[in-house]
């Protein structure tokens, strides 16, 4: 519609003032959004505009010298694409640059800290927002020395509301992820045709005053920080259950690219077998950085991130495949291949290595498993785990936790702790606790000290007792039920025990044998009707 888009390039507008002076580049295909503004804004404010040859968009080389011939001032990258022309040697021509805008993507704090250390004459702005309303609905201003754990998509633009809603349609507080609905008068009307997506995707305002005010369901997912600020956490429909797990997708990418030697990265679930679904990571290395160790790169997730969502595999590209519009085209994502160990093979080398090399190539599907092989670097999870563990128990006959395998993943270091629980199944382990021997007084516990001073502030309280009565119904042998109580007396050295101050202070004194004699009442004599309510006297008084 014509009034959101108005409403856009006004604010764009009057938040970076274009001038006559200022040289914009029209650069992205027209049949996608960003190019509304890169065609009106300069026609509207007299600026003058370049248009890029066909597909120069991706090709940073062209779009270095034209910048640096045609002196351009404003123009847009997808991040995805920010990254490749980063890495374009003679960067230093495009001084022109006044102002490079970023959308579509997410925006990683690693490349906004590039884009101002290579293009440092060069603002770097953030924006968000999808094409329903009228392409971007927030913005933020990337600085030096930020210290950020990601770049805020930022502040609504001008007549633009921002709802952060839970589940139930209720405003989530700060710091708690929602997902982002957009009100204003940027929001559109609807698909055209589409009269059920329409309804789905656009839904009745609640919180406007304004008749038929709508908002606009993103499916995106953000919270807001402690300055106003938003921050993007990732797509709704990119929190994936794995193993019955839900796993943000973006938060595991996010730590993937604050490695040194990694440029970009993509995680998704893959199901490349029936039934199995995992993880697999995909990194870009970074222009003249060594090749990335896979094992250094899943340790270093180990330390930031449950073991849940941990890629069980990664797969090392020169670059991520993009689509026309320069964002990432998962579909065209390699399927990963099988894994392989990075430890040079050692085949096992006693009986206990042989045996649970053979249980786990059943389980990870391998051909052969060494004795340096690495369980999560073959491809095991913690599913996977968990099967491997009951496989040792039936083979071994030995009970391990599932802690034993993330403590001990290599081949051999399993096999000793196996051997270890062997030997404990054996008799070779400690000898069982025993009663240590003591005097006839003690401290008190914590716990104790506790009580003993609740009861010196209102003496004979009943307050920690837990009473309890049982109606039986039967004859009753009454000397074995009296016998009863003396053997748990005997059994528990708790039930003889009893507290004395000495010297001022508490003490537990412990008793060899307790005098115990069974209370008995006998009713038989009452009237039936007035049993019962002397019974329940008498468990009163107690």
């Amino acid at each position: 519609a014509h009034g959101p888009v108005v409403n856009r390039l006004r604010w764009m507008q009057s938040a970076y003032n274009l001038g006559t002076s200022d040289v914009v580049l029209q650069k992205t295909p027209f049949s996608f959004d960003v190019s509304v503004w890169e065609f009106f804004w300069p026609l509207m404010t007299g600026a003058r505009l370049v248009v890029a040859r066909p597909g120069g968009h991706q090709e940073p080389a062209y779009l270095a010298r034209l910048i640096a011939e045609a002196g351009v001032t404003t123009l847009h990258f997808v991040p995805s694409m920010l990254q490749v022309f980063l890495e374009e040697p003679g960067l230093e021509s495009c001084t022109s640059l006044r102002r490079v805008v970023c959308s579509g993507e997410a925006l990683p704090v690693e490349l906004a800290e590039r884009c101002l250390r290579r293009l440092p004459w060069a603002g770097l702005h953030n924006l968000y927002g999808p094409t329903e309303a009228a392409v971007d609905v927030t913005f933020h201003q990337c600085l030096p020395g930020e210290s950020r754990r990601s770049v805020p998509i930022g502040r609504p633009v001008a007549n633009t509301q921002i709802r952060l809603l839970d589940s139930r349609m209720e405003p989530v507080p700060v710091g708690v992820p929602g997902e982002l609905f957009i009100g204003g008068v940027q929001v559109g009307r609807g698909y055209l045709g589409r009269p059920e997506l329409t309804a789905e995707r656009f839904i009745p305002d609640a919180f406007s005053g304004t008749p038929g005010a709508r908002l606009y369901r993103t499916g995106d997912v953000a919270r807001w920080l402690p300055d106003g600020a938003i921050e993007y956490v990732g797509r709704a429909d990119f929190q994936v259950k794995v193993r019955g797990l839900r796993i943000e997708l973006g938060e595991i990418e996010a730590s993937l690219e604050q490695h040194p030697g990694v440029r970009q990265a993509v995680v998704v679930a893959r199901e490349d077998a029936a039934g199995d679904k995992r993880l697999v990571a995909y990194v870009a290395c970074r222009s003249g950085a060594e090749t990335v160790d896979v094992s250094a790169l899943r340790s270093r997730l180990h330390e930031k991130l449950p073991e849940y969502m941990v890629p069980s595999a990664f797969v090392v590209l020169d670059a991520l495949p993009l689509t026309p519009s320069g964002k990432v085209d998962r579909k065209a994502l390699p399927v990963p291949e099988a894994p392989v160990s990075t430890a040079e093979y050692v085949a096992p080398r006693n009986p206990t290595e042989e045996k649970l090399a053979a249980l786990w190539a059943q389980v990870l599907r391998v051909p052969r498993v060494g004795a340096t092989d690495h369980f999560f670097e073959l491809g095991g999870h913690s599913l996977l785990a968990t099967q491997l563990v009951s496989r040792i128990r039936s083979a071994f006959s030995v009970e391990l936790p599932l802690r034993v395998l993330f403590e001990a993943p290599t081949l051999s270091r399993l096999a000793l702790r196996v051997e270890e629980a062997l030997q404990a199944a054996e008799g070779i382990a400690l000898p069982p606790p025993s009663a240590i021997a003591r005097g006839d007084e003690a401290p008190l516990s914590f716990a104790q000290q506790r009580l003993w001073f609740l009861d010196q502030l209102q003496p004979g309280t009943a307050t920690y007792n837990i009473p309890s009565a049982l109606h039986l119904e039967g004859p009753l042998d009454l000397s074995a039920l009296e016998r009863s109580f003396r053997e748990l007396l005997q059994r528990h050295e708790s039930l003889r025990t009893t507290f004395h101050a000495h010297a001022g202070e508490p003490v537990q004194r412990f008793h060899a044998t307790a005098d115990f004699t069974l209370d008995v009442r006998d009713l038989e004599h009452l009237a039936s009707d007035t049993r019962e309510a002397e019974a329940r006297r008498l468990a009163g008084a107690e």
